[in-house]
């Protein structure tokens, strides 16, 4: 497996961020809503990354720089967007390996925390994070008033 950097707008990452929002629809009823722009991923302020197995795009996420204390960010957070693993490559460790690089990526870029929201009902995300050493925070963000979402951070 290959995981590599990429363009948010990559056909690629175009793909699975396609997926992981269909995803979203099933399993809350409407897809993530969050404005982002491809500019956001890219470094030094971001990173988008997919994972490839035998060439075909099967895992992706990215971070991207936030300091807008107003919508409950701190400065110096990274915030990681659009984790999704293909169904039939899950339980093989591949978002764990592809959490793993963010972090260190935001780390290098001098970030001090990572932060993330996800859906309640999204229990294998939410035990990823939580085995990643994510803690509970208050919410932040598009969805910090959203009854149904779960906010974590975790010190870089």
């Amino acid at each position: 497996m290959e995981i590599i950097p990429i363009a948010f707008d990559h056909p690629d990452a175009v793909k699975l961020s396609d997926e992981a929002q269909a995803e979203y629809l099933k399993r809350f009823g409407h897809d993530d809503l969050t404005p982002l722009r491809p500019s956001y991923f890219d470094p030094p302020l971001g990173l988008f990354l997919v994972a490839y197995r035998d060439g075909a795009p099967v895992a992706s996420g990215g971070w991207r720089a936030q300091d807008m204390v107003a919508e409950g960010y701190e400065g110096g957070d990274a915030e990681l967007k659009r984790m999704f693993v293909v169904p039939e490559a899950r339980g093989r460790g591949l978002a764990r390996r592809v959490l793993a690089e963010l972090e260190e990526s935001a780390r290098r870029a001098g970030r001090v925390r990572m932060v993330l929201e996800t859906g309640d009902v999204l229990a294998e995300a939410v035990g990823l994070y939580r085995s990643s050493g994510y803690v509970p925070t208050t919410g932040f963000g598009f969805y910090r008033d959203h009854p149904d979402s779960t906010f974590f951070q975790k010190p870089l």
